[in-house]
């Protein structure tokens, strides 16, 4: 199986100012290569312009700005260039499907953050065993950098990374071959459900609280916001110190929100890895439940729109967010492969509206029979609070999967 370590790097004022060139000449490579693309389709007859023909000219144009270009890995450069041409295929995959396209963009230096070495000895090394842990980490153009390695690493090194959040350093490291840590068996099997109102809630009954960091946060990063919308928008090296010191607050209160949201996720996700063996979820369309709805055209009226209910909505799309449920479950996925757990994701459709029958309901499917924290079948009368009800039929839902299983 395969898992990725991140960590933290110490770099010196040097070492930082170097990582920083690296990144900016890596996103001018990005930016030069997506505009030669751009321009060979618009003025030379269509002609598309293939990752192969600009790794080609990767050393004629390292040795043309040998202070700029020459002095970074060329593996590195080259990821690069295939990052851009990955965004291409996904670009004419999207048209070709019929969705929106989403042509690549030129990126801005503070926004291009990450810089890939494809392999381990290859303009990077990291020399640590599992046994061991790694004091240094080496990249070519920038010199030996302090790591702090707080787990060991598992598994065969495939790729290194240097990526930038804020003013931190951080090194990730791909690997495969990482052997599995398999559980001892509980025999327990558990349908969870999420929802808003609590994070998740069980087929035993039990409630995780929903910690809501993101509304938590929101006051302060309010007033951290309107600090910085105080300055005029300016370029990187015409801000005062005291912008500086605002856009670093406003980015360290959205980290802070991010890492306790990741927090939560892993924690809710280890529990329930370590108290099952089996755990069905839900298969939701996370991307579509938080979609703005479309607006609705007045009939007869060309030109007018109907309300659409676009503002309740935005404030269900904000809570699902904050809430993170695809976080939880990518978290939930790799904890269980590597526990030797199974997850089973199910049909989401009408699991709240339906009386569950592992519960002693009728299996009715009405569209009005629960509130927020009440289901009340509208057949035989069958009452439970709705989160517990929507879990039961999770569960009942990942049956048929765990007898084909066996």
């Amino acid at each position: 199986m395969r898992r990725a370590y991140k960590f933290l790097l110490r770099p010196t004022v040097r070492q930082a100012r170097a990582l920083t060139e690296m990144l900016a000449d890596h996103c001018s490579l990005y930016n030069g290569a997506l505009q030669e693309r751009r321009d060979a389709y618009r003025h030379v007859s269509k002609t598309s312009v293939k990752y192969g023909m600009q790794s080609a000219q990767l050393k004629d144009i390292r040795s043309f700005d040998p202070e700029r270009q020459g002095r970074w890995s060329f593996s590195s450069q080259q990821a690069t260039l295939r990052r851009l041409d990955k965004a291409m295929q996904a670009f004419f995959r999207r048209v070709k499907a019929g969705e929106t396209p989403g042509y690549p963009r030129f990126r801005g230096v503070n926004w291009f953050d990450t810089a890939e070495f494809p392999r381990d000895g290859d303009g990077c090394r990291w020399n640590s065993t599992p046994e061991d842990r790694q004091t240094r980490v080496r990249f070519q153009g920038v010199g030996h950098v302090r790591v702090h390695q707080h787990r060991p690493v598992k598994g065969r090194v495939k790729t290194v990374s240097v990526k930038r959040e804020g003013r931190r350093w951080y090194v990730i490291l791909a690997c495969d071959q990482v052997p599995a840590e398999p559980l001892p068996k509980t025999g327990s099997v558990v349908g969870i459900d999420l929802g808003i109102a609590h994070f998740l809630t069980d087929s035993d009954g039990n409630h995780e609280p929903n910690p809501r960091p993101g509304r938590t946060m929101a006051g302060f990063l309010a007033d951290a916001q309107r600090t910085l919308s105080a300055f005029p928008r300016c370029k990187a090296e015409d801000r005062t110190k005291k912008h500086r010191v605002a856009v670093e607050e406003v980015v360290k209160l959205h980290r802070k929100v991010r890492l306790q949201r990741l927090d939560h996720a892993h924690k809710a996700a280890f529990a329930l890895v370590g108290a099952h063996d089996v755990i069905a979820h839900e298969k939701l369309n996370i991307v579509g439940m938080v979609r703005a709805p479309k607006p609705k055209p007045a009939p007869e009226q060309p030109g007018v729109f109907l309300s659409n209910g676009a503002a309740a909505k935005a404030g269900l799309s904000k809570s699902i967010h904050d809430a993170g449920w695809g976080v939880f479950l990518g978290i939930l996925a790799h904890k269980a492969e590597s526990a030797g757990r199974v997850v089973i994701p199910v049909d989401a459709r009408n699991t709240s509206r339906t009386c569950p029958p592992s519960a002693g309901g009728c299996g009715h499917v009405s569209g009005d029979n629960r509130t927020q924290e009440k289901f009340k079948c509208v057949e035989c009368g069958f009452t439970a609070n709705a989160d517990h009800v929507g879990a039961l039929n999770v569960l009942h839902r990942a049956g048929p999967v765990l007898c084909q299983a066996a």
